[in-house]
């Protein structure tokens, strides 16, 4: 016995050492009966008990799927060097650490620490492959709510509430079992059938009249529930401000998802409420009264020491093409800074037509071709939910390639454009995810196009992408210093 961990943890490095494979898709999703008038029990275990560390102490921790070094060493207050002498085997390449990874980590006590309490997976966050059998109008209609009667003005016509729930869903990559459950929670818009102006107004709680109506609700939430989750994820949050101005870091230990949701009921509400919504009888009560307790539907996002497939420049051989955005918002204005930008050369500032063509970095099959927009899912099973694929955005509707086509590299997905949001010149935008989560551009794993490996700058839309001894700098310009050539091999 006394052998057994170190065995499973050489077992662990030997995975980490080795990549990521693919991961299954996440347990059963079936369709919940209507709530009862009383919600059922959550099924919360006791709380673990949380002390005071003496500084540098050596604490131990179990990785959570998705799990970076740097993040863990930002949670715990330390420093990667730090985090790393502790744990000298492991590998000195690592993305992603493999669930229930043992480290040991010295931790550095935040005062005001929240709460280890755990409202929701990482997997029922994000809209990854979990939300593949999930039936969102139905979800809706199905229930006595005033949401099934809802509409809205969303991205250039009305829309019925299923469709705005979807639509932000969809483009900000949001699990919409969590948004709906979102939405019952603050006005019980699944459960009561008759709104008062404020619900209709304001369905999440956000009393701001530049926030009105169900879509303005949805994306000022997105907002924050991407900012909190994929800062968490980074290591870049570090505390949380309730609307009354009172902080709190949250617990160390913390996952994501709990993180996501913090934030968002930290900008609603003051400390009591605010300490209310993210207990076991605030959020996650009304999402266990629609579906059951959130866990069941729990699945790792990440494999161990996950790698992006290899991936072309995003245009054809022989071409010469601007880098005008470094590591950005992926979508709106939330982390992740998961996006590069790429405009023709010869469209200098302004919005005019262009006939070249953005050409597709890998094989994979088209899942998504509308509204500027043009999603390339890698594994080709024609859900962009599970594993890899590619988000591009301002791709003009003339030529666009259409959905259910299979692509090779190379081939021709449309021309760029300023269509879709706002557009100061022609160009593209592309991100990555990865089972439904945006990944950062920097980081542990680096954006890499036919080698050139992106790096973030000190400020969204800055950065640079290296290849060897060449250097490109983002700039909205078109200069030598930020043009790149796809060279023949």
């Amino acid at each position: 016995m006394r052998h057994s961990r170190p065995s499973a943890r050489i077992l662990l490095i030997a995975v980490l050492s080795l990549g990521a494979g693919c991961l299954p898709v996440s347990g059963p999703s079936p369709e919940a009966p209507i709530p009862s008038a009383t919600a059922p029990e959550t099924s919360a275990t006791s709380l673990p008990a949380r002390t005071v560390f003496a500084p540098g102490e050596l604490v131990p921790y179990l990785a959570k799927s998705g799990d970076t070094l740097p993040a863990i060493a930002a949670h715990f207050n330390t420093t990667l060097e730090e985090l790393r002498e502790a744990n000298p085997d492991l590998p000195a390449t690592v993305t992603t650490l493999p669930k229930g990874f043992p480290l040991q980590v010295p931790a550095y006590y935040s005062p005001l620490t929240g709460k280890p309490f755990q409202i929701l997976p990482d997997s029922e966050f994000v809209a990854g492959p979990s939300a593949a059998g999930f039936d969102l109008r139905r979800e809706i209609q199905r229930r006595p709510g005033f949401l099934a009667t809802l509409s809205d003005y969303a991205y250039e016509r009305e829309r019925p509430a299923w469709e705005v729930v979807e639509v932000v869903s969809r483009n900000y990559s949001l699990h919409p079992r969590m948004l709906l459950a979102l939405l019952e929670h603050q006005s019980h818009a699944l459960s009561k059938p008759v709104a008062t102006e404020t619900d209709r107004s304001y369905p999440l709680g956000y009393a701001d009249p530049r926030w009105r109506g169900l879509f303005r609700q949805l994306v000022w939430a997105a907002e924050r529930l991407s900012d909190g989750y994929y800062g968490w994820r980074a290591g870049t949050l570090r505390e949380i401000e309730s609307a009354d101005g009172l902080l709190v870091h949250p617990d160390p230990w913390q996952n994501s998802g709990t993180v996501g949701l913090q934030l968002l009921f930290a900008g609603i509400y003051e400390k009591t409420g605010f300490d209310l919504a993210v207990s076991p009888d605030g959020f996650q009560r009304s999402y266990h009264a629609l579906w059951g307790d959130p866990f069941q539907y729990e699945s790792d996002l990440f494999p161990a020491n996950l790698q992006q497939p290899p991936l072309a420049l995003p245009f054809s051989l022989g071409q010469i093409w601007d880098f005008t955005g470094g590591p950005h918002f992926s979508w709106g204005t939330s982390l992740p800074l998961g996006a590069l930008d790429f405009a023709p050369p010869a469209v200098e500032g302004g919005c005019a037509t262009s006939m070249v063509w953005i050409a597709a970095p890998a094989p994979g099959v088209i899942t998504r071709s509308e509204e500027a927009t043009v999603i390339l899912d890698l594994d080709g099973d024609g859900d962009d939910r599970t594993g890899w694929s590619l988000f591009f955005f301002h791709v003009a509707a003339q030529d666009r390639v259409v959905v259910g086509k299979s692509v090779e590299q190379g081939d021709l997905l449309g021309h760029p454009s300023c269509e879709g949001g706002r557009s100061t010149g022609t160009h593209f935008h592309l991100a990555r995810r990865y089972n439904g989560e945006w990944l950062p551009a920097g980081g542990p794993m680096p954006f890499a196009l036919d080698g050139w490996v992106a790096r973030e700058g000190s400020e969204p839309y800055q950065g640079t992408l290296t290849k060897g001894s060449k250097v490109v700098l983002a700039c909205t310009c078109s200069t030598a210093e930020n043009r790149i050539l796809y060279e023949f091999p």
